[in-house]
């Protein structure tokens, strides 16, 4: 089928580079409107009992939507309370939130709610805030929070006005985001170009992976366009698109261009050398993309649309990079020919150094070779100190702990994050620790009573406000605010001191939870901390599925590709070091704060989804660099006698033949990733430090040490499988022997 479809492209390669230019342009045109139709949010589960709760606090109560924060602050000495000139400004902000259809009521301030003194009312009383929440959820209402800052921030009669909340930081974030992924762009694609000059000597033969580049992600863009008329897409997905386009384009077109090389230098005609190469190269090509999808798609069994827009991306990128490798490619070299080696700089650099052209050397005397014999005469030490270094390095993976994003993924001097700060430092609460209990059903005033009384004796709880009063430590203190009955639908609001984050948090919407819940009545809590809960308790429950699916389907794919039940459980094992390797140092630095959290905010925790996300990318492109090696490998191996020496010998041809191109691969998406890890949101700054510190990690300890010391010790058994798997694979495996 790779042969058939070669031989067409190449006979008409410039039709098919017309086509795919017509396509090109079409696709750039409709993907260009896709960010536009992103959203910044996604963390939540649908189907969490805090999802149901904020639904029915939108739909029924008209709250519960991001809010927007306008901290006022006036000179020292000044009680914000009581002061005419704070509230004549207050007034102002409060008439034009009144009075506007999108911002949910009730509007929060220290003149209308009094009895919030500690969450509106700074200690010293010299800062109050007013509090709302907005219509629109992800989608429109950053745009409305920035609307009213535009509006209200600055100084007016002596009173300084910030706007700050849920809302400006999801907006922040989406603007950084944009921005970050042009600064990543113009950081990777020139390096990257720069740098494929010097691995191939040649502009022309540099520029075929970045074509492949900027096909694979305008024809991602589009697709995500696509998808956005049916789905909610992270807006984050658009960073993947970029990091793993160029990436894989890199990837498989060094690998495709090395071997036409190879093949040209042994003697083929240039036709034939191009479909020799598909049918080889291209061959590992399609099933390495076939391992980094399935790992990508893996991410499509979490509910949260953050985790599943990750899916579609990585499904779509890796589809038009494959489909551009093994069509584009071709065609590009066989309109080319020769001239894919023109304007060669290294033989410039010679002629001005007056050095004469370096003589070929044979395998057997390159670097590579001779580093690949080095650790298979030494592969016991070898193992044994790699895998003691990796699991050491991995140790502070075992303390990680998961959490909801906040303002603190800015930077610290973002105004957003700036507020936030200044709200925690100067106030004794905060809204954001609040949570809300949704009762469904008809309660009575004294069962209802009752239920309140109980909750608020939970461990740092301050107040519940409820239908049948306010409670305070088990005993009524105040008559129920107007507004929290609307139907079968009751509100109890609790306030509290703990930050929802943190375990303090944590353990108080766990014991919130736990308080027997009235007979005939559906209870559901949500806020901060309930929905950090929910969203942390939704990844560990499918958690386990993802990894199995993954662990799996590679395994069997592994199978299929060598033949062997050996090496797929190998490279299982070498995975799971690299990770937890990889995951451990980013616990170290962006949970811990060594390193200074590389100028991010350390928030003790890691955002819940990043880690899972990591791990389904790393482990694809990991298993791209396994399957880059193992193919050649196991060429050498059939051409063999199929003795130990053989095993060991076919390893150190394979490591000769892909040690440079995996190494180069990896160091530019390395470069790639390096461009996300440029990024002011904290997050995606961990995203790209976590997974080039994985990839070069993987090229080097893994491929170039570890894989060739197991593969030795192993021996001939790298090989085996039973009688019945051996006949199956000749029967159905992927790759010819």
């Amino acid at each position: 089928m790779l042969d058939l479809l070669t031989r067409r492209v190449i006979a008409a390669p410039r039709l098919v580079l017309s086509l795919a230019v017509v396509l090109l342009i079409a696709a750039g045109l409709y993907g260009a409107g896709a960010a536009s139709k992103m959203l910044p949010g996604g963390y939540e589960d649908p189907g969490a009992e805090s999802t149901h709760a904020t639904s029915v606090l939108d739909d029924v109560f008209g709250q519960g939507g991001p809010q927007v924060v306008f901290k006022l602050d006036g000179p020292a000495g000044t009680d914000m309370a009581t002061d005419p000139a704070a509230r004549a400004v207050g007034q102002r902000i409060l008439d034009r939130l009144e009075t506007t259809s999108w911002v949910q009521k009730p509007v929060l301030s220290i003149w209308s709610s009094p009895e919030l003194a500690g969450e509106l009312l700074s200690r010293d009383k010299s800062s109050t805030q007013i509090i709302a929440g907005l219509d629109g959820g992800d989608a429109k209402a950053p745009g409305r929070a920035e609307e009213l800052s535009k509006e209200f921030s600055g100084t007016r009669d002596g009173i300084t006005i910030k706007v700050g909340g849920a809302a400006m930081v999801y907006g922040t974030v989406n603007e950084q985001t944009s921005k970050d992924l042009a600064i990543a762009e113009a950081i990777a694609i020139p390096i990257s170009f720069l740098l494929l000059i010097v691995i191939f000597g040649g502009v022309v033969a540099a520029a075929l992976p970045v074509l492949v580049g900027i096909v694979a992600i305008v024809g991602t863009m589009a697709l995500l366009r696509v998808i956005t008329e049916f789905a909610d897409v992270s807006i984050y997905a658009l960073n993947l698109t970029t990091a793993m386009g160029l990436a894989l384009a890199i990837d498989y077109t060094l690998l495709i261009v090395t071997r036409y090389r190879e093949e040209v230098a042994a003697g083929r005609p240039r036709d034939e050398a191009i479909v020799r190469t598909i049918n080889t190269a291209g061959r590992t090509v399609i099933f390495s993309a076939v391992t980094v999808g399935l790992s990508l798609a893996a991410l499509a069994i979490f509910p949260m649309y953050f985790l599943r827009s990750f899916a579609y991306a990585g499904i779509g990128v890796v589809v038009v990079a494959v489909v551009a490798a093994i069509v584009i490619t071709p065609a590009l070299l066989a309109v080319l020919g020769g001239r894919v080696d023109a304007l060669d700089l290294r033989r410039g650099v010679r002629k001005l150094l007056r050095r004469p052209a370096p003589e070929p050397k044979p395998l057997e005397e390159g670097f590579w070779y001779r580093s690949a014999q080095w650790v298979l005469r030494r592969a016991v030490p070898v193992a044994l100190a790699v895998t003691a270094f990796l699991v050491v390095l991995g140790l502070p993976f075992a303390g990680i702990k998961f959490g909801f994003p906040d303002d603190r993924v800015l930077p610290a001097s973002s105004p957003p994050h700036a507020i936030a700060q200044e709200i925690r430092d100067q106030y004794d609460e905060s809204a954001a620790s609040n949570v809300t209990a949704v009762v469904h059903g008809k309660l009575d005033e004294g069962r209802m009573a009752h239920y309140a009384g109980e909750l608020s004796k939970v461990r740092d709880v301050t107040s519940v406000s409820s239908p049948a009063g306010v409670f305070r430590d088990g005993r009524r203190l105040a008559p129920a605010p107007p507004g929290l009955v609307r139907g079968d639908d009751s509100l109890i609001q609790i306030t509290g001191d703990v930050e929802p984050m943190r375990p303090s948090g944590q353990k108080q919407i766990t014991a919130l939870r736990a308080v027997e819940r009235p007979a005939g009545v559906q209870v559901s809590f949500t806020g901060l901390a309930a929905v950090n809960a929910d969203t942390v308790s939704a990844i560990y429950a499918s958690l386990p599925w993802v990894l199995v699916v993954i662990a799996v389907a590679t395994y069997l794919l592994l199978f299929l590709f060598t033949g062997s039940v050996v090496l797929p459980l190998k490279a299982l094992v070498m995975n799971v070091l690299s990770l937890s390797a990889t995951f451990g140092a980013m616990v170290w630095i962006f949970q811990d704060g060594h390193l200074g959290g590389l100028g991010t905010t350390p928030m003790g925790y890691l955002v819940a989804t990043m880690p899972v996300l990591m791990f389904c990318i790393a482990f694809g492109l990991s298993m791209d660099y396994e399957v880059f090696l193992l193919g050649r490998i196991r060429e050498e191996w059939l051409k063999s006698d199929r003795t130990r020496a053989a095993n060991d010998h076919a390893v150190a041809i394979g490591l000769a033949r892909t040690g440079r191109v995996v190494t180069a691969a990896a160091l530019l998406m390395a470069i790639v990733f390096a461009g996300i890890a440029a990024s002011q949101v904290s997050f995606m700054r961990m995203f790209g430090v976590g997974l080039a510190l994985a990839v070069l990690m993987d090229a080097t300890l893994i491929r170039m040490m570890l894989v060739p010391a197991f593969m030795r010790l192993a021996g001939r058994w790298n090989w085996w499988a039973p009688a019945p798997l051996r006949r199956l694979h000749d029967r159905i495996g992927l790759v010819d022997e």
